[in-house]
């Protein structure tokens, strides 16, 4: 193993642990850009190439910081609480039955708004809401972290690891998400049945709720207004601008505009709407762009081009096989799951990506089924995992580890299994590959 393979995996570790780990709170990018420039210094990665990585991530980092605002924004619309409000209706005080309408609300959500949204808007409105009626929140909040990542398959736009992949794919946004609905309802559905099953004994007993303690008390202001707090803001703006924006994608992928522009006006229209009403403030929308983490992107690109060019693409390549038949497709999402737990799913896509290039959609598309659906076997997986078990201690409800990977063990073979049989179908019946 030469010198380079190692100061580049080195670089790598030391870039995924703080991220992981965040001592003091710190951002991502204290560690990953100086690394990254490091790398570029002492020749690892060699200036020109660490430059071309960086420009072919820009249209992605926009397009994240477009959808940071605009998921932002539609909490403080009102979106969430609302749906928070549907919630609690729809289940009628029956645990089961919330846990159906979060699984849908939160499968939405993740598809349209991504999973950052799921997690870090729509699980405080999940505690609060089974709170109100008196249901213990585990089964739900899991149902949060769970969908967050698997229901991810739906869209180009719904994770940042379908949109590294979406060109690679040179599917256009109708075909990419025709492709995946199929895959994206299945795994839905084992979510919410071995979701179901594995709590079942929280789902029929009710919540021992603590009159002295509001669900309030550390919860965000949407949280709050579900629970009974101040008022919810009318979200029907912000529903309608969402909805325009994913039509605009569809529009613009036809026509060759890159999905950045859509989301940035999407956003645009809702904050100036916002801000004349002043649910918002242009200070509170620059924070919400959440500069740090977009840094910790470009910078982690740089550090994993680094270390594929210095020679773990070759090791990681003879485990990858070509076509796109059920099997070679099944071992795709395999590897691809197995990455996402060891480096995280980010870097596993940037890996990967360069891989299959040239062998078509389809195992492309099963990369992604592994790097999304993988991570819900281990924390280390996804970064949103990570941020939602945060929000849970927040909540007084620390995830127990070894619960948390016997549910993935139960759920992510099976799920890899059903999505990746589904979309060899689809590509099959439709002539894709």
């Amino acid at each position: 193993m030469s010198i380079g393979i190692v100061v580049a995996i080195a670089a790598l570790v030391a870039v995924l642990v703080v991220a992981i780990a965040r001592p003091r709170n710190l951002p991502e990018a204290v560690v990953a850009v100086p690394l990254a420039l490091l790398l570029v210094v002492v020749r690892m990665l060699p200036p020109a190439d660490a430059w071309a990585e960086v420009r072919s991530l820009v249209p992605v980092v926009a397009f994240l910081a477009a959808v940071l605002v605009l998921g932002q924004l539609c909490e403080d619309e009102g979106l969430f609480v609302a749906a928070g409000g549907w919630m609690a209706r729809t289940s009628a005080g029956s645990p089961t039955r919330l846990l159906t309408a979060v699984v849908a609300i939160a499968a939405v959500t993740t598809a349209v708004l991504s999973l950052d949204a799921t997690v870090v808007l729509l699980t405080p409105v999940v505690f609060a809401t089974a709170a109100r009626i008196g249901a213990r929140a585990r089964p739900h909040v899991y149902a949060c972290t769970h969908l967050a990542n698997s229901a991810s398959l739906l869209l180009p736009v719904s994770n940042l690891t379908n949109l590294l992949a979406f060109r690679a794919t040179g599917l256009g946004f109708a075909r990419f998400a025709g492709l995946m609905a199929l895959p994206w309802l299945l795994v839905v559905i084992v979510e919410r049945v071995a979701v179901g099953r594995y709590f079942r004994t929280d789902l029929a007993a009710a919540a021992a709720v603590d009159p002295g303690r509001s669900p309030a008390v550390t919860a965000p202001h949407a949280t709050q207004a579900a629970a009974g707090g101040r008022p919810a803001a009318a979200p029907g703006v912000a529903a309608v601008v969402v909805g325009a924006t994913l039509v605009g994608f569809v529009v613009a992928s036809a026509v060759g505009i890159d999905p950045a522009w859509v989301a940035a006006a999407g956003a645009t229209v809702l904050a100036v709407h916002s801000i004349a009403r002043r649910r918002v403030t242009a200070a509170a929308l620059g924070r919400s762009l959440n500069v740090p983490f977009l840094a910790f992107v470009l910078a982690l690109g740089v550090v994993v081009r680094a270390v594929i060019d210095n020679g773990l693409s070759t090791a990681v390549g003879t485990l990858v096989p070509g076509g796109s038949s059920l099997g070679a497709l099944l071992v795709v999402a395999l590897v691809a799951a197995l990455l996402a737990n060891v480096v995280n799913n980010l870097p596993a896509i940037l890996l990967l990506l360069p891989l299959l290039a040239g062998h078509g959609a389809g195992p492309v598309l099963a990369a992604l089924v592994g790097v999304n659906v993988g991570p819900n076997l281990t924390y280390v997986g996804s970064l949103a995992t990570l941020l939602w078990r945060r929000i849970a201690r927040a909540h007084d409800a620390d995830p127990g580890l070894a619960e948390y990977h016997l549910l993935g063990a139960l759920t992510v073979p099976v799920s890899i299994v059903v999505a990746t049989s589904a979309l060899w179908a689809g590509l099959a019946l439709t002539g894709g590959g």
